[in-house]
């Protein structure tokens, strides 16, 4: 989200058998063995260093289901991811790529250094979300356990990888590679799926890695090199997320420069909020970036940051919202960033405005069990 509020093709695989090839390598050696706008700076914790995987704590509710936490029909089973993948062989995101049903995604502060906002937030708005997304500084370190926290509360991690430090530039040029290495094996021994997104908003002005630091050419180099290091760490279970904010900032930045290439990409991200001066519908807030973004690449939408600024208008951006996702196939679903940042974005500081979102998010559209989409 911007700080106002109103703000040559590299040589690879097909997309479609990016992660095929590998897990039949690794799936064959078993055999022979016979064995990531919010606003700027969100203010959370800085990760913790990459560190050996320890256990992962135990978490109650199904993503989801409806009530309070503690009250859902059963908890996830690990044995719910797919069948077809056996152990020891990195977690295939096919399934996730593209379910049947709606994301319902959420930030809340302190995820994934503390869960405690989650149970709080699930028994508010009635429906346990099932991504949870959070900011992670570049050589941060990882927060190994904390993706493992949401990964066992029933919902996917989605690290927003932030570039405060480090021009991509230097990225591209190596110059962070022992860095990206060590998270890269970090995220590959997970056994689960996470989404990551490198450098937000890239074309909008207001963060330093922006279009006024860097170059589109720069941040594709970059993205690609560190797509490529996970994917020789073996870490295919990412699900790879490039989201550039909603064109209605930034109408004469376009967006083909800074697309790495659909081999690089899984989901199409877009960040727009609803704000009291902006555009008054779905279509005028998302559709001129959708329509752009067509033009290159077929690649599904998602919603990585919305949120609607209080005001008259804020009961119809809930209805806007829902109405739009659901009305679009290509679009998996939206994260509601629920935090008080540069505004109160949370969905229960209104209570009319919360009555209208647990309305619509009891909509059995929106909001699956990760490990069975």
């Amino acid at each position: 989200m911007p700080a106002h509020p109103r703000r040559p093709g590299h040589p690879r695989r097909p997309d479609r058998y990016r992660r095929r090839p590998a897990l039949a390598l690794l799936a064959g050696a078993l055999l022979l063995a016979t064995a990531a706008c919010g606003p700027e700076d969100p203010g959370f914790a800085m990760q913790e260093a990459v560190e050996p995987d320890q256990p992962a704590a135990a978490a109650p509710a199904t993503p989801g289901a409806t009530g309070a936490p503690g009250t859902a029909t059963g908890t996830p089973s690990a044995a719910a991811r797919p069948k077809a993948v056996p152990a020891g062989v990195p977690y295939d995101v096919t399934p996730l790529l593209k379910p049947d049903h709606k994301y319902l995604g959420a930030a809340l502060p302190g995820v994934p250094e503390t869960m405690d906002a989650l149970p709080v937030y699930t028994s508010t708005i009635g429906k346990q979300p099932n991504v949870l997304e959070f900011y992670a500084h570049w050589e941060g370190g990882f927060d190994t356990q904390g993706a493992k926290r949401i990964y066992a509360a029933g919902a996917l991690p989605y690290m927003a990888w932030e570039p405060y430090n480090h021009s991509l530039a230097s990225i591209a040029a190596g110059d962070t590679d022992d860095y990206v290495r060590g998270v890269a094996k970090s995220v590959a021994k997970l056994d689960q799926p996470i989404a990551i997104s490198i450098a937000h908003e890239m074309n909008g002005n207001w963060y330093p890695w922006g279009r006024q630091a860097a170059s589109a050419q720069e941040f594709v180099a970059a993205w690609r090199h560190v797509h490529d290091l996970f994917d020789r760490a073996g870490a295919t279970n990412v699900i790879w997320v490039w989201n550039p904010n909603i064109t209605d900032p930034a109408p004469n930045t376009r967006l083909a420069p800074y697309y790495p290439g659909d081999a690089y990409v899984d989901w199409a991200g877009m960040t727009g909020y609803f704000t009291r001066t902006g555009p008054k519908n779905f279509d005028l807030l998302y559709g001129p970036t959708m329509a752009e973004i067509r033009g290159f690449s077929q690649k599904p939408f998602f919603i990585c940051e919305t949120a609607s600024e209080q005001g008259k208008r804020q009961l119809a951006d809930i209805d806007q919202l829902f109405s739009g996702v659901a009305a679009h196939d290509d679009i998996l679903g939206f994260v509601w960033f629920n935090i008080v940042k540069r505004a109160d974005w949370r969905v229960e500081a209104v209570p009319e405005t919360l009555a209208a979102f647990r309305r619509r998010v009891s909509d059995p559209r929106f909001g699956f069990d990760i490990r069975n989409p």
